[in-house]
């Protein structure tokens, strides 16, 4: 089994998620995405195995610079893509991906569910 944790070290839930999945006897690839950013593949490939539609499902639309560049419901999927990439703060925290699944640790049990 091959696991990896989308992580932000200062996330409290990050950092709770990466510890159960530690209790649980796994070792995760940890990739801290603030400093690796997602390229266009990557994100569009993590949307597929959370299931998700569109990106505004992904998408820290209650993070200050969400409103700061503009963001809203509104904003059409590429300009809403571009603005994460650019800015990987904007991505909801933290991502556990098990092969072509994956879940959001929020609450972190929630990713119990994929292993």
């Amino acid at each position: 089994m091959s696991i990896e944790i989308y992580h932000n070290p200062r996330c409290s839930k990050s950092r709770e998620t990466l510890a159960l999945l530690e209790s649980n006897g796994i070792s995760p690839t940890v990739i801290e995405y603030l400093k690796t950013p997602l390229d266009e593949e990557t994100l569009s490939a993590l949307l597929t195995k959370l299931g998700f539609s569109s990106a505004h499902q992904l998408v820290r639309s209650k993070e200050t610079l969400y409103k700061e560049l503009g963001l809203s419901k509104e904003t059409d999927e590429a300009q809403l893509r571009k603005a994460m990439l650019e800015n990987p703060k904007l991505i909801e925290r933290p991502i556990v991906v098990n092969d072509n699944k994956a879940a959001i640790g929020r609450p972190p049990e929630s990713v119990l569910e994929i292993l």
